[in-house]
C-alpha cells in the first residue's frame, strides 16, 4: 500500500500553552519519523484550509462563528479543557481541510495519514469540547457523501468515545460510526445500547472496553463486532479517528496497547479497505498524549499500512472478552454475528 501523510508546521499556531494537546504534539512525531526509514517511503502532502461551507456541512453557524469570534477576540476557553488562542480558528480551518486533502489522495492510490491538530472527534455539530473546535472526520465525510458515496464507514480507536461524530450521525444510514474506547471515561457517552435514531439506527456501534485492556483485547473487539459488521455494510470509503491515547504510557487514560497493538488495528483497517473500499482508507489523528508514545505508535501503524504486516498478539482478558459479549449481544438485533 502506497502511503501519504498530511501535515503542515502551522499546526503548532493553535497554541494552548500548558496543556496535554500542547503545540508541538505533531511537531514531536514528525521529527521522530524524519529520523527513521519510513520518511523516504512517505508522500508528504501540505493541507488547505477547509471552506466555511465545509464546517455547515457539519456544524451550525453559530458554532462556526463563536470558535471565529473567540479567536478574533485573542483567544480564551471554550470550557475547562477546550482553549482557544489567536490562531486557532485559521488552524482548525486547515485541520478539517487536512483531513479532506487526505482522503483526495485516493485518486492516487495512496492511502493517507492527517497529521493534524486540533483534535476533533469530541466536536459536535454547536458545540466543541474534549479539546477539538471542528470535526475533522465528520466534516470529510460529509464531503464524501456531497461527492456521491452511499456508504462511509468510520473507525474510531481514540481511548476516548467520540461522540461528536456519533453525534454528527446519529439518524444518517450513509455513515456507519464503529466505536472502540476505554470504558468509563471522558466524556461518558459510548454505551453498547447507544445503537443510532430514527434512519440512522443500527448504524452506530459501540465497544467499551474496560480498562487495562491489552492488544489482543483490541483485536478481539474488531474480529467479534467491528470487522463483521463493516463487511456487512461494504464501505466505497473507510476513515479512522486514530488517536494514539489508547497506548499504554499515555496520561489520560488506563488502556495497555503497546506499538504491536497499533499496528495490527491499522493493518486490520487496511485490510477492511482493500477488502471493500478498493483501497480508500485515510486515518485522522486524534488523542495521544505521550510525545514519545505517540511517536512510535504512529511509526508502528505507518509501517504497517506500508508492509502489509504486524505482529499478532494472544490472549484475551477476562473482562474485555465479557465487554466484547455484551456488545455482540447489542449488535445482533442489526447485524449477523
Amino acid at each position: 500500500m502506497d502511503v501519504a501523510v498530511v501535515w503542515d508546521p502551522a499546526y503548532a499556531e493553535h497554541d494552548t500553552g500548558e496543556h496535554p494537546e500542547g503545540a508541538d504534539r505533531i511537531a514531536t512525531v514528525v521529527e521522530h519519523l524524519e529520523t527513521t526509514d519510513l520518511w523516504p517511503r512517505l508522500v508528504v502532502v501540505e493541507p488547505r484550509p477547509a471552506t466555511v461551507d465545509d464546517l455547515l456541512l457539519v456544524h451550525r453557524r453559530a458554532h462556526v462563528d463563536l470558535i471565529r469570534r473567540t479567536a478574533e477576540s485573542g483567544g480564551g476557553w471554550i470550557d475547562g479543557d477546550t482553549y482557544v488562542s489567536p490562531r486557532s480558528y485559521e488552524t482548525a480551518l486547515l485541520a478539517a481541510g487536512g483531513t479532506v486533502v487526505a482522503t483526495e489522495q485516493w485518486a492516487q492510490g495512496r492511502a493517507c495519514f492527517a497529521l493534524v491538530r486540533p483534535p476533533g472527534h469530541h466536536a459536535t455539530p454547536d458545540r466543541a469540547m474534549g479539546f477539538c473546535l471542528f470535526n475533522n472526520i465528520a466534516v470529510a465525510a460529509r464531503r464524501l457523501l456531497a461527492a456521491g458515496y452511499e456508504r462511509v464507514a468510520i473507525v474510531d480507536w481514540d481511548v476516548h468515545h467520540g461522540n461528536g461524530t456519533q453525534a454528527a450521525f446519529i439518524d444518517e444510514p450513509r455513515v456507519l460510526f464503529c466505536s472502540v474506547h476505554q470504558w468509563p471515561l471522558y466524556p461518558g457517552s459510548g454505551w453498547l445500547t447507544e445503537c443510532g435514531e430514527g434512519d440512522g439506527e443500527g448504524f452506530t456501534v459501540n465497544v467499551p472496553l474496560p480498562p487495562g485492556s491489552l492488544d489482543r483485547d483490541y483485536a478481539h473487539a474488531f474480529e467479534a463486532v467491528i470487522e463483521p459488521i463493516v463487511a456487512q455494510y461494504a464501505p466505497q470509503a473507510v476513515l479512522v479517528s486514530a488517536g494514539q491515547d489508547p497506548h499504554a504510557d499515555d496520561p489520560l487514560a488506563s488502556m495497555m496497547l503497546s506499538e504491536d497493538g497499533f499496528a495490527q488495528l491499522a493493518l486490520r483497517v487496511a485490510r477492511l479497505a482493500e477488502a471493500h473500499s478498493e483501497g480508500r482508507l485515510a486515518l485522522v489523528l486524534e488523542g495521544g498524549y505521550d510525545r514519545r508514545a505517540s511517536a512510535l505508535a504512529i511509526e508502528a501503524e505507518l509501517r504497517a499500512l506500508l508492509d502489509g504486516r504486524a505482529p499478532e498478539a494472544r490472549c484475551v482478558t477476562e473482562r474485555a472478552a465479557a465487554s466484547v459479549a455484551r456488545a455482540v449481544e447489542a449488535q445482533q438485533r442489526y447485524w449477523t454475528l
